[in-house]
């Protein structure tokens, strides 16, 4: 006896088959197999992400916390904001701000929530366990919505960028950090290499898992380019929509206004 086909599925509910890297898979079935990936690498993925980037992750969180400005009461989801990298710095900037941390994975909260304790971190941080694109919050309840290296996980990128939208307040900022297009080709000839051919084998031997680390490779590739994000942003409703190219466009920052 045999199980539906992903195109079965597809079949039955009308919707086109999405990407997990360079795989096509059912709508469906794609927030689980995502939570698998970072529930699998979890308790390593801080490591990771400083072996892999040189600690240079740092330097562009950095940068979208002082691009953000934060000011005291600040309201602020940070989405796909796990392990808390992003929520601790804008915490040191602005210890009264109110910062809710929300991930689709609980393993990534947990480790966030034992580094905040570790920390010494007893206010001003909740954390949620939510899908990006259905998020359990109010219209307009946020001033500002920080996604780092996050975006390009999600099923459908214009229900998440129309979610963002909802939830902030008018006046309210959008913020991403994520992995881009490398402009410069000699640059982009070598970040290939070092993408394909390192990064799963820094996964197999450090995370323990060579498959996570080959999808989130392949995702950066699938994920809309500079002006490919600028564009939808601007779709889902947000102005002054710009961004910033990080060391030649590996990574990117963008930035948006609700009016």
């Amino acid at each position: 006896m045999t199980g539906d086909s992903s195109s079965d599925r597809e079949r039955s509910t009308g919707e086109a088959p999405v990407s997990f890297g360079y795989r096509k898979i059912s709508a469906a079935d794609k927030p689980s197999m995502v939570q698998s990936v970072f529930r699998n690498v979890a308790s390593r993925y801080d490591l990771m992400n400083d072996v892999m980037s040189a600690g240079t992750h740092r330097l562009w969180k950095a940068a979208l916390v002082d691009w953000l400005a934060p000011r005291p009461g600040l309201r602020v989801l940070d989405m796909a904001g796990g392990t808390g990298d992003i929520a601790f710095r804008i915490h040191t900037r602005c210890p009264d701000s109110d910062i809710l941390v929300c991930d689709l994975t609980e393993e990534m909260l947990n480790v966030g929530r034992d580094r905040a304790v570790d920390r010494g971190i007893l206010k001003g941080l909740d954390w949620l366990c939510a899908d990006a694109e259905s998020l359990p919050l109010r219209d307009r309840s946020v001033e500002a919505y920080t996604v780092s290296f996050g975006l390009r996980n999600v099923t459908h990128l214009e229900h998440a960028l129309a979610e963002a939208y909802r939830v902030l307040k008018p006046g309210g900022r959008f913020l991403c950090l994520e992995f881009s297009q490398v402009a410069l080709p000699l640059l982009r000839d070598a970040y290939d290499l070092y993408s394909f051919r390192i990064i799963p084998r820094l996964g197999e031997v450090i995370a323990r898992d060579r498959e996570s680390y080959q999808y989130l490779v392949e995702s950066i590739r699938r994920f809309p380019d500079q002006d490919g994000l600028a564009h939808r942003m601007a779709a889902a409703g947000l102005a002054r929509v710009q961004y910033r190219n990080l060391m030649g466009g590996v990574a990117a920052l963008h930035s948006g206004w609700r009016l």
